[in-house]
């Protein structure tokens, strides 16, 4: 990848980098990777931050292939840096591109594109408890034409921004909306995939929740509108109490779910720490049911921007508002869990799954 720089001065940056929201706030510069059928993968190059220039006819302004991730870039104890599991997020790149008839870029190159970015960009690498560099890679297709069918020339386009956290009230749990008038994904449709359209179609359903009070919404199933499938773009995990034993059950994965990164490796950690871990359906009548019994005694999404967010209120159209605990602070198990993901995050306890790749 050739290097094509500049910097601002150091004060400018300081300045940019103080009360970080989420996603707000961009590195100065990106890499970009051209990719054509004839030629296949290009040259990279690192360089400004900068508008994209695309003509009118490119094909993602009008048939939407485009496609997206997200990890972060964490500063480490010794004044390092290193990422959380760049490479699931590479493969989980290339299935998205699979999906949408797009090239899959070569997960060494992925990694290489985030390397060189972020350590020519490590000054902008915060290093507050919850701050962090989010990683944006993408790749969209920009051949001028309008026939329909899969685009011959395309742009990995990486880019960083240092973030706090994604809900600007921080740890605190959310009120969250079902929607029982729109899905996000159906089997056969691309809900495993991360790419913009799923996006662009949930917005409606946002706003609706917005208008209630809620910060999210839940999405049923597309078939029978019971299951619960996700939280706006995050896993849903349930706690349990099953005698002496806490239980977790997320959503199985059905190929309408996205497969997130921070909830399989919550799967693999929840053991560590004594919990019992289960992938099945549940529907929307036993999550009222069982967090009314008391059987059920923690709900909360999961992420790579947001981590690990409490649900503290659910409201449904018909049911109207279900109060998770005491609706006001996050419960035990998932403040745990997110304790122990970002202790591992962060290099204040051992990393036993080989999950930080070092990067400077």
């Amino acid at each position: 990848i050739q290097l094509k720089t500049s910097r601002i001065p150091a004060v400018d940056r300081e300045a940019a980098m103080k009360d970080l929201e989420f996603g707000r706030v961009f590195t100065e510069h990106m890499v970009v990777i051209p990719y054509s059928v004839d030629r296949g993968w290009g040259n990279g190059v690192l360089k400004p931050y900068e508008p994209v220039t695309l003509d009118p006819a490119a094909s993602v302004l009008h048939y939407g292939q485009a496609i997206f991730e997200g990890f972060k870039a964490f500063r480490q104890p010794d004044g390092g840096v290193a990422c959380f599991r760049p490479d699931a997020n590479a493969r989980r790149f290339q299935t998205s591109a699979e999906r949408m008839a797009m090239p899959p870029l070569p997960v060494e190159l992925f990694i290489e594109a985030a390397d060189v970015l972020i350590r020519h960009e490590q000054d902008w690498v915060p290093s507050g408890e919850d701050e962090s560099l989010y990683v944006r890679p993408l790749l969209i297709a920009t051949e001028s034409a309008l026939g329909v069918r899969p685009a011959h020339e395309y742009l990995f386009i990486l880019f960083g921004s240092p973030s706090g956290n994604y809900f600007r009230e921080g740890v605190k749990p959310v009120s969250v909306w079902v929607s029982h008038d729109y899905v996000r994904a159906a089997v056969g449709g691309t809900g495993a995939a991360k790419c913009a359209g799923n996006y662009a179609a949930s917005l409606l359903a946002q706003a609706q929740g917005l208008e209630n009070q809620c910060s999210q919404v839940v999405w049923l199933d597309a078939v029978k509108r019971e299951n619960v499938e996700e939280l706006g773009g995050m896993n849903l995990f349930f706690v349990f109490r099953e005698g002496n034993r806490t239980v977790l059950v997320t959503p199985e994965l059905t190929g309408t779910l996205l497969p997130g990164i921070t909830r399989d490796s919550l799967l693999r950690l929840a053991p560590e720490l004594g919990f019992e871990v289960k992938e099945r359906p549940l529907s929307l009548d036993e999550w009222k049911t069982e967090a009314r019994s008391g059987r059920m005694t923690e709900a909360f999404a999961c992420g790579t921007a947001a981590v690990i967010t409490p649900i503290g209120t659910l409201k449904d159209g018909a049911d109207d508002v279900l109060v998770m605990g005491d609706g006001k602070t996050a419960g035990p198990v998932s403040q745990r869990l997110r304790n122990a993901l970002l202790d591992i995050q962060r290099g204040r306890t051992a990393d036993r799954h080989g999950w930080m790749h070092r990067v400077c």
